[in-house]
């Protein structure tokens, strides 16, 4: 098995565990706030539990085509932990290559901790490669900036969203 850095990221909500799980675990409450800033959501299958597959699309702000994307849960724990593995999928639900680089890694295994502090919940996500070649891990390695700020934006969008709720 090749090294990898593990992708981490962090964020405090003002919010309670529960309502930051259910965001997570409920499909209507999902669609209100999953994705990049700009990216409209086109639907999703959604099946909660070990073995369970979340995939959903998503269309680009400028385009017509839509982007999927796809978790297999290996693990739920509510209302504080979820393990998956993710990807990008065809409109099917195959596991694809990512549409902007031909090493990025097929699958990635994610880790998504809550935990509450005083009424405030704490979400810890740990990611990296699974079953990926050296130059898969060095692309993922390479790309952990980009995506810590791609999943700032869509944490944003969780924040604001949580705010509403």
């Amino acid at each position: 098995m090749t090294e990898h850095k593990e992708l981490l990221i962090t964020r405090e909500f003002d919010a309670p565990r529960e309502l930051v799980w259910k965001a997570f675990a409920e499909p209507e409450r999902l669609a209100e706030w999953w994705g990049p800033k700009g990216f409209h959501w086109v639907g999703c299958t959604f099946d909660l539990r070990p073995g369970g597959v979340f995939h959903y699309g998503m269309k680009p702000p400028a385009g017509d085509s839509v982007m999927w994307g796809k978790w297999i849960y290996s693990e739920v724990t509510p209302p504080s932990r979820l393990v998956f593995t993710n990807s990008f999928a065809d409109e099917a639900g195959n596991t694809i290559r990512a549409p902007f680089s031909e090493t990025f890694p097929l699958q990635n295994e994610s880790i998504l901790t809550l935990d509450e502090v005083d009424g405030k919940t704490i979400l810890t996500m740990r990611s990296y490669p699974l079953n990926a070649t050296e130059a898969e891990v060095a692309t993922y390695d390479a790309m952990h900036t980009s995506m810590q700020k791609g999943f700032g934006g869509t944490l944003d969008q969780l924040a604001a969203y949580l705010a509403r709720a």
